[in-house]
């Protein structure tokens, strides 16, 4: 079993900058990858990037350019920076760990509780 921590959500003005992080406790060796969704109001909940044991990372179109996640092994966190907030990226952020098999492959196995982010001026 994997239990996901998420932090660092909150209030923040267009154009600002926010760091999530996600830290994982537990094991389950069929996992072997970690990733970042968003649930916007009124909305599916979409995929943002993910980061695989390996170091391979990839990121949704919406998010290219802005946000970047990356990992620390040695705390089991993994972090998601966001720059150039936008209203439209306003949203409750999940942390997941699952498998994936290759770069925009990821199945999820475990969620978080989610962190709330709001873009407001």
């Amino acid at each position: 079993q994997v239990q996901l921590m998420e932090s660092g959500g909150g209030l923040v003005q267009p154009g600002g900058s926010l760091v999530l992080s996600c830290t994982a406790s537990g094991s389950d060796d069929s996992t072997n990858a970690m990733a970042w969704y968003r649930h916007p109001p009124e909305k599916w909940r979409e995929f943002v990037a993910a980061i695989t044991s390996g170091g391979m990372a990839w990121t949704d179109e919406v998010a290219k350019g802005r946000f970047t996640i990356s990992k620390d092994n040695s705390k089991n966190t993994v972090y998601l920076q966001m720059n150039n907030l936008e209203l439209g990226d306003t949203a409750v952020y999940y942390c997941a760990a699952g498998r994936s098999s290759m770069r925009g492959h990821f199945v999820v196995k475990y969620w978080g509780e989610g962190t709330l982010v709001a873009v407001s001026s």
